[in-house]
Parts: C-alpha cells; sequence; structure tokens
C-alpha cells in the first residue's frame, strides 16, 4: 500500500491537458429616462454595460506541472454587469488568471500554436466583450429620446490544449538505471527519487547547476526511455518533448554490467529512439531534430569496473563509433568536474558550428 501511494503522487506530473477557456460577455447598455417630479421631461439616462472578463494566462516559477488542470475542463471569466438608470455603467467582469508553467504552449486541437510562454509573463489569452451603450449615448437634438440601447457584446470561447516542455539548457539521457537521478542529484540541488529497479524515475527532474559566479545552467533528466519507446513500451516517449528545447544531450551509459553489458547496443539504441521521434515530429513547425543535437557520452558508474577493463571499454567504443566517452562515477566524483567543464562549454558559447541552439 505504501509503494503505490508513493507511485500516485509521482505520477501527478501532468504535462497536457485540454481545456475549454473563456472570456466574459459585455453586460448590456439600459435604457432609462429620467423620473423626478417637476421634470416631466427628463430625457434619457440609461448607463453603458461592463466590459466582459479577460482570460489571462500568466507564467509561476515555482509552477512545474499542469495537474491543476487535470480535474476542471472548462474555465470562464466573469461577465460584465449591465447598465442602471442615472447614467450608471455597469461593473467590468473580473479578469479570469489562468497560472502556467514557464515553457507552455497553448495550442488549437487542429495543432496551432496561439502562444508559447516562453520568457512571457502575462498573455491575454482572450479577450472579454464590450459593454452595450445605454440610450443616454444615442441621444441627439433630432431623437431626444432614444428607445434602444445595445446588448453587450459576447466573450470568446476556445477548445484549446495546454501542453509543457520544461526549459532546460542540457537534457540527461539514457536507459533506466543508467545513472541520470544519480548525476543530477550530484551536480545540483535536486533531490530526485533514486533505487535499482526499472522506471523509478516517472517524470522529468530538474536541477540547477552553478558552474561560475554568475553562471548556471539548467539540466532536465528524461525518465522511461527504452529500446522500443517509440511503438509504446515501457513508458512510451512522451517526456521526450521536454529536451525539444535543450542545446545539449549528456547521454549516460551504464558500464557496469547491470545493463545490457554492451555501450555500444545501448547507445544505438537510444539514438535510434531519437531518431523515430524525429520521424514523428518532422513535419511540426520549428522543430529541430533530436538526432541533430551535439550529445557528451557519458560512461557512468566507473567505479564498478577495474581501470584496465574501462580503458578497454573506452577504446573499443571510440573505434567503433568515433565518440570518445567521458567517464564519471557519480557516486565518488570521479571524472564530475571535466564532465561540467565540457557541458558549460556547450552552453555558454555561442558556436554555431558545433551546433548549439541559441
Amino acid at each position: 500500500m505504501l509503494l503505490q501511494k508513493k507511485l500516485v503522487s509521482c505520477m501527478k506530473f501532468i504535462d497536457e491537458v485540454t481545456i475549454t477557456v473563456a472570456s466574459g460577455h459585455g453586460g448590456a447598455g439600459s435604457k432609462s429616462f429620467r423620473r423626478e417630479s417637476m421634470t416631466p421631461r427628463g430625457g434619457p439616462d440609461g448607463g453603458d454595460g461592463g466590459r466582459g472578463g479577460h482570460l489571462i494566462l500568466k507564467v509561476a516559477q515555482n509552477v512545474n506541472s499542469l495537474v491543476d488542470y487535470r480535474n476542471r475542463k472548462r474555465y470562464a471569466a466573469q461577465n460584465g454587469q449591465a447598465g442602471a438608470s442615472k447614467n450608471c455603467t455597469g461593473a467590468f467582469g473580473e479578469d479570469l488568471v489562468l497560472v502556467v508553467p514557464p515553457g507552455t504552449l497553448v495550442k488549437t486541437l487542429e495543432g496551432e500554436t496561439l502562444v508559447d510562454m516562453t520568457g512571457i509573463e502575462e498573455f491575454v489569452l482572450l479577450r472579454g466583450g464590450r459593454g452595450g451603450k445605454g440610450n443616454t449615448f444615442f441621444a441627439t437634438s433630432v431623437n431626444q429620446a432614444p428607445e434602444h440601447a445595445q446588448p453587450g457584446e459576447e466573450g470568446e470561447e476556445l477548445e484549446v490544449i495546454f501542453e509543457l516542455k520544461l526549459i532546460a539548457d542540457v537534457g540527461i539521457i539514457g536507459f533506466p538505471n543508467a545513472g541520470k537521478s544519480t548525476l543530477i542529484s550530484r551536480i545540483s540541488a535536486a533531490k530526485p527519487k533514486i533505487a535499482d529497479y526499472p522506471f523509478t524515475t516517472l517524470t522529468p527532474n530538474l536541477g540547477v547547476v552553478k558552474a561560475a559566479e554568475f553562471k548556471s545552467f539548467v539540466v532536465a533528466d528524461i525518465p522511461g526511455l527504452v529500446k522500443g519507446a517509440h511503438q509504446g513500451i515501457g513508458l512510451g516517449i512522451q517526456f521526450l518533448r521536454h529536451i525539444e528545447r535543450t542545446r545539449l544531450f549528456v547521454h549516460l551509459i551504464d558500464i557496469s554490467g547491470m545493463g545490457s553489458g554492451d555501450p555500444i547496443k545501448d547507445y544505438e539504441d537510444i539514438n535510434y529512439e531519437l531518431k523515430m521521434y524525429d520521424e514523428t515530429n518532422k513535419d511540426k513547425e520549428g522543430f529541430f531534430p533530436l538526432g541533430e543535437r551535439p550529445q557528451l557520452v557519458v560512461f557512468s558508474k566507473i567505479d564498478s569496473v577495474p581501470d584496465s577493463s574501462l580503458k578497454k571499454l573506452i577504446s573499443e567504443f571510440k573505434n567503433k563509433t568515433g565518440v570518445s566517452p567521458h567517464p564519471i562515477s557519480a557516486v565518488t566524483g570521479k571524472g564530475i568536474e571535466a564532465l561540467l567543464f565540457e557541458i558549460g562549454k556547450y552552453v555558454f558559447t555561442n558556436d554555431q558550428e558545433k551546433g548549439v541552439q541559441p
């Protein structure tokens, strides 16, 4: 029962919801005439209706999931109030502010992006309807007692998809138990759940790494990526969207023998899953293929193998792939500083020849 409760808690990370949003209707204008003693022809005094409330999106840095929108499917701003006699204008409808995490995409059901809440603090998604004019507005020298007033303008309503893409500079990829969570806990203040069984991590973890004074970068580890993920095996590839915005991949390969025991095959299998993800998303506007991002390949858990075996594994890997892996142990800290230096060279440079995305 305890394990089940922990699992439910982890699964509260929600990165996509479909909801209906609406702005408020404008209030109707008033058709009214002064009725006072000793003033038999007081003239029109109908006030205007109030504007309907806007539907506003606001980014909160301390929010990292869309879980708050899981159970409720419609959100509407308040309608404006109708105008009244004595030229009283109706109250404006109260704006409705929906708080979202940074990096949230708002899309139509057809896939059109309405707004990307990256680098934006607040955005008016739907504007409230205008209030109708009261009959006072229509009084002229010719028509001194207008009998009509405007109805309020209707608000807007739209069914939208909120899709969260975490904003990170570096994405840590690799098979389950390759040491992704251990690494992110070693280099940042993040405290992800760590255990020695598959799919310990059920949600992406974010960590901020301080590289130097006034310099830092954000890393994200991506869970559940296994061979056949593009076909729905394991946790599937639903979390790969969270590394679409990263500039660099740190590809962890477990050489302790607890995994497949074949670093080259692990390397090729993960890159094949990235390729399949690219194939699925190649027609998306602005999509930059994951398979074309720069990678730092890392041999993890080197504390569990003899130095002679490690040298042999590195030599064989380099000969067959052309890539020199960085050996590290997140447990002992060996190789961590050198790895962070290499990551920093990618993150803090604008050298487009290295494939780093701005």
